[in-house]
């Protein structure tokens, strides 16, 4: 079947108006790593997953776990987008009583897996997803991002060396490189790379791409389908604050909102309407 490239591309651009939409009026949240995962989370919504928004609990659904939790953002966008509820809600991201907290919350969230935001958490609980599909000898497909910052957690490992001893073929993480974390580079913090080695040496099948290439993501997940018997993980590089040039690969707006100004440039250079 053909791959609607054009339609991928629309999806990626709408889940960034909606990012920076809902940064705006919340007032607060963390913007730049997740405008670097629109294209990611464009293709696993509209293309790749096996899911329902009509039928959210659908039995043998593909799962996806936010493990960078605080990116809450882009994932309220993608199932918004997606038709899982209303777009009207993400006007409602943090403020009291929304069912859209500052991190995913998998009891009021149509469409959310799991609560995350303890960095590494989210990883460790996909990994028991996978096995438990593998318990229940169900083709659903477990998807998980993580941001670069967070492989400095331990965690991430310990999780890596279980689904690698369990050979886990329906796992597929997906790191968001966008070199930067709220304290800066990561080279600066605390050295991640070389990432595609790292989890080569924890037994898992890599693949490297360009994070912001429709064609390189969706490649990317054909190939982990065709894997067997290793976790794949995907290394996409992007940058953060991408499609907006003044958050642009710019560490500071790791969590800061744009104010009315820089939200209404921000969505112009969008090519979309405030």
């Amino acid at each position: 079947m053909a791959i609607d490239y054009e339609k991928l591309k629309q999806a990626a651009r709408e889940i960034r108006l909606d990012i920076i939409k809902e940064t705006y009026f919340a007032g607060s949240g963390h913007p730049g790593g997740s405008l670097s995962a629109a294209e990611i989370m464009a293709v696993l919504y509209f293309h790749e997953m096996n899911i329902d928004p009509k039928d959210p609990k659908m039995a043998d659904r593909d799962r996806f776990v936010l493990s960078k939790g605080h990116a809450a953002p882009v994932l309220y966008a993608a199932l918004a987008e997606r038709g899982f509820f209303p777009k009207e809600e993400l006007k409602g991201l943090r403020k009291l009583g929304s069912m859209l907290q500052g991190h995913p919350d998998m009891k009021r969230v149509p469409g959310v897996e799991m609560s995350t935001g303890s960095l590494g958490q989210g990883f460790s609980t996909a990994v028991g997803m996978a096995i438990a599909a593998k318990l229940d000898q169900s083709q659903r497909r477990i998807y998980v991002m993580l941001g670069d910052g967070e492989l400095q957690e331990g965690l991430v490992w310990e999780a890596a060396m279980s689904a690698s001893h369990y050979k886990l073929d329906n796992l597929v993480a997906v790191v968001d490189w966008n070199g930067l974390q709220i304290d800066g580079k990561n080279e600066e913090v605390m050295t991640v790379t070389p990432i595609d080695e790292k989890f080569r040496s924890f037994g898992f099948h890599v693949i490297s791409i360009d994070g912001h290439s429709l064609e390189e993501i969706v490649k990317a997940f054909e190939q982990a389908r065709e894997n067997k018997s290793k976790p794949t993980v995907i290394v996409a590089k992007t940058c953060k604050g991408c499609g907006v040039s003044f958050m642009n690969d710019h560490p500071g707006w790791h969590g800061k909102a744009p104010n009315e100004e820089e939200a209404k440039k921000a969505v112009a250079e969008l090519g979309g309407e405030w």
